[in-house]
């Protein structure tokens, strides 16, 4: 929905910036469905494009983006804010004790640290 309200609100190169890094975060995403579906006895090829499934709910997710957008424009910065609290609490409360659960911290804040670096080169090359 991020995607949606970025190309809604009219700022096309906001859009295009956060329509890259998530399609960037759509990578490790797919592995982490796609991996453990390997691993329970899936073929290769089915577990990969039930991966591909599971991503293909973001563009009806973009679309609303850009409907909610044009309708409720004055409700925009709570709706950005609440969705910002999500995530930020989906990563504080599973991902990062996740990460550092089988004593590959140094492995998981060294990756994170790549990927800012990353996204932070992607901002300024693409504005």
């Amino acid at each position: 929905m991020s995607v949606g309200v970025s190309f809604g609100s009219g700022d096309i190169k906001n859009g295009t910036v956060l329509a890259i890094a998530i399609a960037l975060q759509n990578i490790p995403e797919g592995l982490a469905v796609a991996l453990p579906l390997v691993g329970l006895g899936y073929n290769k090829w089915k577990a990969v494009g039930i991966a591909i499934l599971t991503g293909l709910v973001e563009p009806v997710g973009g679309f609303l983006g850009i409907t909610m957008v044009t309708i409720f424009s004055s409700l925009l910065p709570i709706a950005m804010g609440f969705a910002a609290g999500a995530m930020l609490f989906v990563i504080s409360e599973e991902i990062i004790p996740e990460t550092h659960a089988k004593s590959r911290s140094r492995y998981a804040t060294f990756s994170l640290l790549i990927g800012f670096i990353i996204m932070m080169a992607l901002d300024n090359l693409l504005t």
